[in-house]
């Protein structure tokens, strides 16, 4: 006889819910985020579990983890996927959990991927410093504009940036000290950044798939370390489409007999790879002819927002087969 478990994940608790094959209920209990509680709650169940469904929340690494290294099969549930039905007049953490364990006895349950753990912490570096880009960006502009505001002239973030550069105000005026702070912090950020890109890049093993990326014009190490990383397996993907639309490159419209009814889930996917390949296709189109002019003919039908996100939708396809395929980048193919 098979067995089914739902976990209803929390910030501090978790519920969990172990069925039968009549969705008859052998255990349903609330208990704290201790994984040595939950692997003895289970252990009795061990060897008639098909699989623990355990929700796809911000915390889900440490439980999914333990669970697999204590011989558990763990299925991660897609939570955006998973749909109650509306009648419901109640609905709460045991019946989610109980739900989850359904979806699993119907063969319906909407998992994702599990990132495999030895990738996933340099992965997650890597997004830190896209989050600490943000913030020395902040700081630049602001000087930028406060230098603008007070003198009367703009000066580029790139002078701003460069080594020995130096404000242009009275040391000991309040708008020295209000600048000053900024470009304090600014620089504090770009050690961290520089330290953070040396760290992923000697703890990475550059496999074959970023020798393929970095064959792409314009991609450099960041971005070609973004992109393997957040992609991880690229046989996860069925095809080029599917790939795309993870990446977050395809349109969110809800179509019926040729009118629009409206727009999909747009936040679906990856919005690190949608960044990324953003990035890509604006370099490609400052370097490359043939991407410049497919972007040129995109953007006069429509605009230069929806032309470089067509540039970056192609980049992602052609990335699917290089890596699928593991082929170098070709230009021609890509647009041809």
């Amino acid at each position: 006889m098979s067995l089914y478990c739902g976990i209803d994940l929390h910030s501090n608790n978790h519920v969990v819910v172990v069925t039968d094959e009549e969705d008859n209920k052998l255990m349903d209990k609330r208990i704290i985020n201790d994984l040595d509680v939950t692997v003895s709650l289970l252990s009795p169940f061990k060897n008639e579990l098909k699989a623990v469904a355990v929700e796809s929340t911000f915390n889900w690494y440490w439980l999914v983890d333990g669970l697999i290294e204590h011989g558990f099969k763990v299925e991660l549930v897609n939570t955006t996927a998973v749909k109650q039905y509306d009648g419901l007049k109640y609905s709460g953490d045991h019946q989610d959990a109980f739900h989850l364990a359904q979806l699993m006895r119907l063969g319906v349950l909407p998992t994702g991927y599990i990132y495999p753990p030895e990738y996933r912490a340099i992965r997650d570096l890597l997004r830190r410093r896209r989050q600490l880009v943000r913030h020395a960006s902040t700081h630049v502009i602001s000087i930028q504009n406060q230098i603008w505001r007070s003198l009367g002239y703009k000066m580029t973030c790139n002078a701003i940036r460069r080594k020995g550069f130096t404000l242009p105000f009275e040391k000991d005026g309040f708008l020295y000290h209000s600048a000053n702070s900024n470009l304090v912090l600014m620089r504090a950020l770009d050690i961290q950044i520089k330290n953070i890109e040396q760290q992923v890049l000697d703890a990475v093993s550059l496999k074959n798939e970023f020798t393929l990326l970095r064959s792409m014009t314009g991609v450099g190490p960041i971005l070609g370390l973004t992109i393997m990383l957040e992609t991880g397996d690229i046989q996860r993907f069925d095809s080029p489409d599917n790939y795309a639309s993870y990446c977050r490159c395809v349109n969110s419209i809800r179509e019926s007999n040729g009118k629009k009814k409206g727009t999909g889930n747009r936040k679906a996917g990856n919005k690190y790879l949608s960044w990324a390949f953003s990035e890509a296709a604006h370099y490609m189109v400052r370097f490359d002819n043939q991407a410049k002019r497919f972007y040129e003919r995109k953007r006069q039908k429509r605009n230069g927002i929806v032309a470089i996100r067509a540039v970056a939708h192609k980049l992602s396809r052609a990335v699917f087969h290089m890596l699928k395929n593991k082929e170098a980048f070709d230009i021609d193919r890509v647009f041809h």
